[in-house]
Order: C-alpha cells, then sequence, then structure tokens
C-alpha cells in the first residue's frame, strides 16, 4: 500500500463503516475520584511575619510558609491588596490561598529568583530559575482562593537577558506556577495574568487537581496556558485559557535523555472547560520523549484558536502518544486546519529532518502516533478540516474521527495507514 496519500474528501464520503464509539476507559473514574489535598486547621496571615504593601513582600510570604510547613501545615493567607514579591517556593501540607481582591505581583529582576533551583525548559532538564511559585518534592500542596497572580512587564530584565549567564546560572523564562516531582497538588479558582513564559507547568507530579483556574496571557507569545509534562493523574475542569501559544498542552521531554528516562504523561481527564484564543486548543507534543497516553478530553468550548485540536511531534523526538479520547468539542472557528497533525514539522526548525523522503530508519528515537480516538467535534469554520502528516517509516495508526461536522470538509492526508472518519447528519 502506498502510504503517501493526499484526499480531498466531500461531505458524503466517509472513509471505512465505524464501530461503535469505545466505552468511557477505565482511568477516567479512577482520576475524578481522586481526594484534593487537605490541610490542618491552622491559619497564619503574611501580615503576621512582615509583609507589608508597597515594599517586597517575598521572605514575609516565605517565611509563613516555611512555620505553617513546620507546624505540619496549614493555610498562608494573602489578604486583600497589592503584594510584591520574587520566587516563592510552596513546602509541604500548605496551602497558599489568596483572598478576594489580593494580587501577587511578580518582580521581572532575575535576582528574585536565585539560587537556581532544578525545573525544565521546553523538554529538558537544567537548573535555572524555576518558577514564580516553585515546589520541588513536595507533598499536599495547594494554590487556592479568587485573587489574582500578575506577571511583571515583558520587557523585565529576564526577558532582556535570556541565554546570558548571571551569576553561574543561564537564564531561562521562568513559569509562572511550576512544581517538580510533588505528589497532590491543588491549584484552584485562581487568576493568572501577563505571564513571561508557561503559565500552569508541572513536572514529574503526580496527582494534580487544576480547577476553576483563569489564565489571560493573550498577546505574550510563548504563554502556553496548562503543560502537564511527564507527569500523571492529572484532573482539568472548569478552566478558561486565553493564551499566546498552546493552552491545554501535554509534554513528556524531548531527546535521548528524556526516552532513557522513560517517564511518561499519562491518566490525564480534562472537561469542561474552555478555550479562548491560542495557538493549539487541546495540543499533544511536540515533546513526546517519555510517551504521552491515557488522555481523556470532553465538553470542551474553544472560540477562535488556530488549531483546535492540535497533535505534533518531531524526528527525532522519541517516544510519541497512544491510547487518546476526545469528546464533545465545539469551536467557532480556526485559521488553521480544525485537527492537526503533523510529524515531520518544518525546514525552519528541524533542518532536513522535515523533509518527508528519505524515509529514515525506524529506531529507538523514532515517534509515534496511534489509536486516535475523536467524537462529536463541530466547527463554524476552518481553513481545512483536517490535516495529518505522519512519517513514511511511521505511519498514524489507528485515528479515528466520528460524528464531525463543518462547513469545509476537506481533508489532507499523508503517510496515514488506518485512518476512519464519518461526518455527523
Amino acid at each position: 500500500m502506498n502510504r503517501f496519500h493526499t484526499l480531498i474528501l466531500a461531505a458524503l464520503f466517509s472513509l471505512l463503516a465505524l464501530a461503535e464509539t469505545p466505552a468511557k476507559p477505565d482511568f477516567v473514574n479512577d482520576v475524578i475520584g481522586m481526594e484534593a489535598p487537605a490541610f490542618p486547621d491552622r491559619t497564619l496571615n503574611i501580615t503576621r511575619t512582615g509583609a507589608r504593601r508597597g515594599r517586597p513582600a517575598t521572605s514575609a510570604i516565605q517565611k509563613a510558609i516555611d512555620r505553617i510547613s513546620a507546624q505540619g501545615g496549614g493555610r498562608v493567607i494573602v489578604p486583600e491588596g497589592e503584594w510584591l514579591t520574587g520566587r516563592i517556593e510552596l513546602k509541604s501540607n500548605v496551602n497558599l490561598h489568596l483572598d478576594d481582591g489580593s494580587v501577587l505581583v511578580f518582580s521581572g529582576e532575575i535576582a528574585d529568583y536565585l539560587p537556581a533551583v532544578p525545573s525544565r525548559y521546553e523538554g529538558t532538564d537544567i537548573r535555572s530559575l524555576g518558577a514564580m511559585i516553585y515546589a520541588n518534592g513536595a507533598e499536599n500542596i495547594a494554590l487556592t482562593g479568587r485573587g489574582h497572580l500578575r506577571g511583571p512587564a515583558y520587557d523585565c530584565a529576564i526577558m532582556s537577558n535570556l541565554n546570558a549567564e548571571v551569576e553561574g546560572t543561564k537564564i531561562y523564562p521562568p513559569t509562572f506556577i511550576g512544581p517538580v516531582g510533588c505528589r497532590g497538588v491543588l491549584i484552584e479558582d485562581v487568576t493568572l495574568d501577563g505571564s513571561i513564559f508557561w503559565n500552569i507547568a508541572p513536572v514529574y507530579c503526580e496527582n494534580i487537581i487544576i480547577r476553576g483556574v483563569t489564565v489571560n496571557s493573550h498577546g505574550h507569545t510563548r504563554t502556553d496556558g496548562i503543560d502537564i509534562d511527564s507527569s500523571r493523574n492529572a484532573l482539568i475542569e472548569n478552566v478558561s485559557l486565553d493564551c499566546g501559544d498552546d493552552c491545554f498542552t501535554l509534554k513528556s521531554g524531548r531527546g535521548e535523555e528524556a526516552v532513557r528516562l522513560a517517564r511518561p504523561t499519562e491518566n490525564i481527564v480534562i472537561r469542561d472547560c474552555r478555550v479562548r484564543r491560542g495557538v493549539g486548543g487541546l495540543t499533544i507534543g511536540t515533546e513526546t520523549a517519555g510517551f504521552i497516553r491515557n488522555v481523556y478530553a470532553e465538553n470542551i468550548s474553544m472560540e477562535a484558536p488556530r488549531y483546535p485540536l492540535y497533535f505534533k511531534t518531531r524526528r527525532p523526538r522519541g517516544g510519541g502518544a497512544e491510547n487518546i479520547w476526545i469528546n464533545n468539542v465545539k469551536v467557532g472557528r480556526s485559521k488553521g486546519p480544525a485537527i492537526q497533525v503533523d510529524m515531520l514539522g518544518s525546514v525552519a526548525w528541524v533542518g532536513p529532518l522535515a523533509e518527508r523522503l528519505p524515509a529514515q530508519p525506524v529506531t529507538w528515537m523514532t515517534p509515534r502516533f496511534s489509536d486516535i480516538h475523536i467524537d462529536g467535534f463541530e466547527i463554524g469554520g476552518c481553513s481545512l478540516l483536517i490535516q495529518a502528516k505522519g512519517l513514511p517509516e511511521m505511519p498514524i495508526e489507528n485515528f479515528i474521527v466520528t460524528n464531525i461536522k463543518s462547513p469545509n470538509p476537506n481533508i489532507s492526508l499523508q503517510d496515514v495507514g488506518t485512518i476512519q472518519i464519518t461526518f455527523a447528519e
């Protein structure tokens, strides 16, 4: 069978007869049933440890967190008002709670995020500035309340010195909220405004609940909404994202080191969420080295992302994605293909490997995409309904799209093995 083919299909044409949509996978109820972190009935207001409005409160906030953690846990209160701060590190059994009307205003100065801490930058483990709200190896942590986090100006010192070395530290942009190696993470109801890089990005974490969160970062490039990275058991619900890059994003590292580590992102449930603007609405990749599997998304409304559903990897990123279920997605419009699957990328980013031919040898670093199920997808307008580009050495397999509605029925396929598509009546 010739694996290279491009088809332009009319709405009355369907590929292959379809079986019924698969039942909800077993992992979904386990994830939905996860218990959120609970905390002792102990509170400490940051004003009790020296926080004052109008001057940096980093030390006072950290002192309150450290004290509550040492006492066995509880809730640290950020009261109404604006509070200036640098990096804050959450500790085990602490809920940092932002009261209504409270705003944590984060510095853009490099010194406020030193010393360097373990973190990850676009799929590679590093030591750098970490995150504005950071944690490492903590258990039972939370950031809650209806307050706001406000990022620094986009032309701040951090962004003006990217890739420079300061005090022995290479400068990479800090994520907004970035726990590393944590278990039992709750992020609930807070609003993130004006980030300079990825907004919420847990790495190597387990048992994550992100609920009722709002992200406003449209207009700033590279500001992903939520990136679940080499982490497992995550429930994301009732979240609204307006981003300058991908919105809901699943990653698992890049390169040979990440393939060897084999830390997948798995058992992820995303439901009852909203996307306003962004590049990818629901995105998998491009960092796929540790593998991404067991993903269930349902009841997602999107206004105008460029690619509403976006699956991407590259030669030779390794890993890939499998066992993906996406149900009931409604989109207003998109500039790009409504469903985009791209394993090649562009020459500008990956050089000659972006050329389809010659086919490359299949190795332990060859990525693969398989077992992708999309049911009940509806869009009001798009440039192309589906564009799928696999690899000649590793075609996309078992790609099933059912009950699809679109005024534009055009579909382009390249190096796709088994694919099944039906249109809703």
